[in-house]
């Protein structure tokens, strides 16, 4: 099976229909003066005169757009999840393990939202495999903050607490103080409008350093894969395999739960980098584009339809953020000062990054594990019982678990009953991996705003 596979540049047609969109605006705002104005016959019938072939032009080009704009169809499912139901730990974890490590960013005043993660991660997944934790701050840890969470940990699981380098958090070096001053003024006015984490100066520095500088951290170099962690995030289901493991087996890059709602096609045109079906999964084909210095809108007129991975969980391939292709595109971005003019996020940034420079079956959704954090949640249906290795002496008692479900793949997952969150099962989801997916939601579905929770499982039980 082979991908449609356009070229990188622009080309002659997609300027041609960015053209039209454009003289196609001209026309249609001077045809409204005209014919408001209730006189000019004559110059409403030229503008029909030269409407007329424009229209055929735009009919012609309207086929082509859509066909290189397309995300191609697979001719199977190329995501599934790594298991279906429960494994024995005691024999997956005895398996080879992968050089890999959990990272968690915190504040020293975090300290109880920090354990309470780490707990929760420990119980599900981490008592049997004991991959390292690595703590990061930008200021100098509490002895209590290290003496707390060393105690968190379960027996063979080491944990190191770190502070980031210098020259890794904050302003980029090269930036001078008049330039930073514009930037405080500009997270200032950003508060102003109701930006969220707008004028906060830390949250600036927090995305560009997930962004890019992150990937370089000296801590950081012995590994390569690693697992995200957030204070204040809770698993709901029992992980049995290893997904480090899993990920370098079936040659996986990135790994998501949750996708939502939140440019740099200049820099994929600049660099020469073709148009994937991931890529184009990221943008809302329009039929009659708009022109492509319009902000949010690639360079054939399509917009950005605005869904990323929520970043707060992610396990990824270092290697892939550390090599040469992705640091010259966070380079880029860094040199436009958006992270501060604006405020972008690592999610967007991460997202538009995997899918333009990965192929689409190296992005992996983990929809087999119970993950939530602040008001939205990913809780998968449990799998039947004979699944659940109910006795199990590694799992042991983990206690009462939801009732399994059609189509459910979890392993012993607890998922809240609480109206206020939700779980999800979006259009972000089903937009972000059309790319892989040969089951696809169908129009009616799309129409009355029903999306399935992963690829080849339409069933979401618990919305």
């Amino acid at each position: 099976m082979g991908y449609y596979r356009a070229s990188s540049q622009p080309g002659t047609l997609p300027l041609a229909f960015d053209l039209l969109a454009r003289v196609g605006q001209i026309l249609m705002l001077q045809f409204r003066r005209l014919r408001r104005s209730g006189r000019n016959r004559r110059r409403i019938k030229l503008l029909l005169k030269i409407a007329l072939p424009l229209l055929v032009l735009y009919l012609i080009d309207l086929p082509i757009h859509l066909y290189r704009t397309r995300v191609a169809r697979p001719d199977h499912d190329l995501d599934q999840p790594f298991a279906t139901g429960c494994l024995d730990p005691s024999v997956t974890a005895a398996q080879p393990r992968e050089n890999a490590t959990f990272v968690m960013l915190a504040r020293n005043s975090e300290i109880d939202d920090a354990r309470a993660t780490v707990e929760n991660i420990e119980w599900h997944f981490n008592r049997w495999f004991h991959y390292p934790i690595l703590f990061l701050n930008d200021v100098p840890w509490t002895e209590e903050f290290k003496d707390v969470l060393s105690r968190a940990v379960s027996n063979g699981t080491e944990v190191r607490f770190e502070v980031i380098e210098k020259g890794k958090w904050g302003f980029p070096e090269e930036m001078n103080e008049k330039e930073k001053t514009k930037a405080k003024l500009q997270m200032k006015k950003q508060g102003e409008k109701g930006v969220g984490y707008g004028d906060m100066e830390s949250y600036h520095h927090m995305c560009r350093f997930y962004s890019g500088e992150f990937y370089n951290l000296e801590a950081l170099r012995p590994y390569k894969w690693y697992w995200r962690l957030e204070p204040s995030v809770r698993y709901s289901c029992a992980l049995t395999y290893d997904p480090f493991a899993e990920m370098a087996r079936r040659n996986k890059v990135y790994g998501w739960t949750i996708a939502l709602w939140e440019t740099t096609d200049d820099y994929r045109i600049e660099k020469g980098i073709p148009r994937t079906p991931a890529w184009n999964a990221l943008f809302q084909v329009m039929w009659y584009p708009r022109p492509s210095v319009v902000s949010e809108h690639d360079n054939a007129g399509n917009k950005w339809n605005m869904c990323h991975y929520w970043s707060n969980f992610e396990i990824a391939n270092l290697d892939f953020f550390r090599g040469r292709e992705y640091q010259d595109y966070f380079r880029y971005l860094d040199s436009k000062g958006g992270f501060y003019s604006e405020r972008w996020g690592d999610a967007p940034v991460h997202t538009l990054a995997v899918h333009m420079l990965l192929s689409p079956e190296k992005i992996h959704h983990f929809s087999d594990i119970g993950y939530e954090h602040d008001t939205l949640w990913q809780c998968p249906g449990n799998a039947p019982m004979d699944e659940q290795l109910l006795g199990n002496k590694a799992l042991a008692d983990t206690g009462k678990m939801t009732p399994p479900s059609e189509g459910g793949t979890g392993c012993r997952c607890k998922c809240r009953e609480n109206k206020r969150r939700r779980n999800i099962n979006s259009e972000c989801t089903s937009e972000l991996t059309r790319p892989v997916a040969f089951h696809r939601p169908s129009w009616w579905e799309r129409h009355n705003w029903v999306y399935h929770y992963a690829v080849n499982n339409p069933n979401n039980p618990r919305k």
